[in-house]
């Protein structure tokens, strides 16, 4: 039984849904539209200010999917009202970020600059302050492609167990490993 598929999905103010050829679903709020192909076995129905997504058998594949089209739906529909933000912070000696418009220039302690190209959809901001490490932050309105950036960024340099060197996200607990104790 899917709990999440159940629950219907609240409209915020300013934010409309439309269901175009019974499997595309386009959200249009405030900050931009979005849109998602659903598969035909899933209903969706929307009622006033609410928003439900039906299946049609038990089906163990239809299970799975009632609460994944539910889940990709609230998210367009909190996206477009309210948006999303990742932030990645670089910790490390000489780890700097600078942004350029849809560029993101990264030194990362490679003999070289890492420029990395940001989508259109999402606006990146770069921030030093003296005394903390660098902060990146992306916004936009689809979670899936914010996500998506931000572990590519992550990728570049992965967080090590010893040192704890390397871009993770903020908020991120590291586990750390002991290094080797030092011999008599």
């Amino acid at each position: 039984m899917s709990r999440i598929g159940k629950k219907p999905v609240k409209l915020t103010e300013g934010v409309s849904i439309e269901v175009k050829d019974g499997n595309i679903v386009t959200v249009k709020g405030p900050k931009g539209t979005l849109s998602q192909l659903i598969d035909p076995d899933i209903g969706v129905k929307v009622e006033g200010s609410t928003l439900t997504v039906t299946r049609p058998t038990e089906q163990k594949r239809h299970k799975a999917m009632h609460g994944l089209y539910r889940s990709l739906i609230n998210n367009m529909v909190e996206g477009v009202s309210v948006g999303y933000k990742k932030e990645l912070e670089l910790v490390g000696v000489g780890y700097k970020a600078s942004a350029q418009g849809k560029i993101l220039e990264l030194n990362l302690g490679h003999s070289h600059s890492i420029f990395f190209q940001i989508p259109e959809e999402l606006s990146v901001s770069a921030e030093t302050k003296k005394g903390k490490n660098p902060l990146v932050t992306l916004e936009g309105i689809d979670k899936q492609l914010i996500g998506q950036v931000a572990a590519k960024i992550r990728s570049l340099r992965k967080i090590e167990p010893y040192k704890g060197k390397g871009v993770k996200f903020v908020g991120e607990e590291i586990r750390r490993k002991a290094g080797k104790t030092a011999a008599k």
